[in-house]
């Protein structure tokens, strides 16, 4: 059956790429990773969506009559997880005979493209996909999704999780958020045992371990530049406690500091300072390529996001890795933290036919049902109270976010107007690692950028 289905899609996913591509000469995509922020933490409310007699999930449709066939598409940026999102929808079409739920994926950098395309007219998507913050908007303000506030139950989720699915004009809620994610430095433990080294605790060590790793050698950190949209993260990673982490942003929000601000400026030069212990030709190497670097065991560490265990333990199953947060650099305003973020979340297509069974979908998967399978099967960090992660790496990423949490900075706050604080951010690193620009300049047009559209206190 899903074969037939993805055999039926496939004329107008053509033809949706093809649109994609005349789009895309007009403007950029976004980020290639999960997604990228939120402040929220895998606590939250203990409101529970309704329960059966028998104490579990009712994730009966009532909108399906009985012999009644409805078929729910669901448009995702996540190829790699197509396996186990039909095991997840295999849960919910048994308990709901009729409903065939079809999870159809997009290259990530071409999803935005695709998705406001979709979802204009006929063949769109039932159920989409949504970026975070600033990345939803668009899709908000030209009204191709259903508010679902009031019309399905969201109490699972807390007021920070929702933020990331608001309308910032109407303050309705647009999506069931589906993850949070965090970062910190992965480290390989075979490479650190046969060098003697442990997980650092101070920037003494932390500079020390790169050291080792490099005199043993490993390229120390391995990252990617060709694909800058790992910048911001490795920034963030490394220097949320130099520019003071949540009182920064609050600061920044409140129009008391702007990006100039020189704790700030320093943050960006720990990137410049990072530089030597990342592969050569940096600016050359992409997403893929730093991962097989890591995977590969030719890298001790990869700074990234909790949203790449799955690929680690379906591409690197015997690897035996850690995670650490990065100790807090000299002359931080913070201590060390781990960053994060609300990364998308699940809406309704305006134009879907079957809107009350899509409906009746998205708020299964804010149930803990879904939440449990969901950080089971993809490996992924559930902002439903509850759920468990069982990969002990994962939870670890959990634990470190929920002791010392602090929003991924531009992404979260600066992605609602044109250009980005992060665009602009990232570009400027790569232009410094070619040795064509500076931390005060990056601050400066990253500043610059966002104040044509941010107002502080706003």
């Amino acid at each position: 059956m899903r074969k037939q289905m993805r055999e039926r899609w496939f004329p107008f996913v053509a033809l949706l790429m093809v649109l994609a591509l005349v789009a895309g000469a007009c403007g950029g995509s976004d980020d290639g990773g999960s997604d990228q922020t939120t402040t929220t933490t895998s606590s939250g409310e203990d409101d529970t969506p309704e329960t059966t007699a028998d104490g579990g999930d009712d994730t009966t449709d009532p909108t399906v009559a009985p012999g009644e066939e409805v078929t729910l598409t669901v448009w995702s940026w996540r190829t790699e997880d197509e396996d186990a999102y039909n095991a997840i929808f295999d849960v919910y079409e048994a308990a709901n005979p009729g409903v065939t739920v079809e999870f159809v994926a997009f290259v990530n950098t071409d999803y935005n493209n695709i998705l406001s395309t979709g979802l204009t007219g006929e063949g769109g998507p039932d159920v989409a996909q949504l970026r975070a913050y600033g990345g939803v908007q668009p899709l908000i303000e030209a009204g191709q999704l259903v508010p679902l506030d009031g019309e399905i139950d969201l109490s699972s989720f807390t007021d920070n999780a929702l933020k990331a699915a608001t309308g910032q004009s109407d303050g309705r809620v647009y999506g069931a958020p589906f993850a949070y994610q965090a970062f910190a430095a992965y480290y390989n433990k075979a490479i650190f045992d046969e060098l003697g080294l442990s997980e650092p605790t101070t920037w003494d060590e932390w500079i020390a371990t790169l050291d080792a790793l490099e005199a043993g050698g490993y390229i120390p950190i391995s990252a990617p530049a060709a694909d800058n949209w790992m910048l911001a993260i490795i920034h963030d990673t490394i220097g949320a406690p130099r520019y003071g982490g949540q009182a920064f942003e609050a600061a920044l929000l409140a129009g008391e500091k702007d990006f100039t601000d020189a704790d700030y400026v320093a943050s960006i030069g720990l990137m410049q300072d990072l530089q030597q212990y990342l592969p050569d030709d940096v600016v050359g190497v992409s997403y893929d390529d730093a991962r097989t670097l890591f995977i590969t065991e030719q890298a001790g560490i990869f700074i990234g996001g909790s949203f790449e265990v799955g690929f680690w333990r379906d591409n690197g199953p015997d690897l035996d890795l850690g995670v650490f947060a990065v100790p807090a650099p000299p002359d931080s305003l913070a201590p060390a933290s781990t960053v994060g973020w609300m990364d998308g979340s699940y809406g309704v297509n305006a134009l879907s036919d079957s809107s009350d069974a899509a409906k009746a979908l998205v708020e299964w998967m804010g149930s803990p049902e879904f939440g449990q399978l969901f950080t089971e099967k993809i490996k992924q960090l559930s902002p439903i109270p509850g759920t468990t992660p069982d990969d002990p790496l994962l939870a670890e990423f959990g634990e470190l976010f929920a002791a010392s949490p602090v929003s991924y900075l531009s992404l979260v706050n600066f992605r609602y107007g044109d250009p980005t604080a992060d665009s602009l951010f990232r570009e400027g690193v790569v232009e410094m690692w070619l040795g064509n620009s500076t931390p005060e300049q990056i601050a400066a047009d990253v500043q610059a950028g966002v104040s044509q559209w941010f107002t502080p206190g706003g």
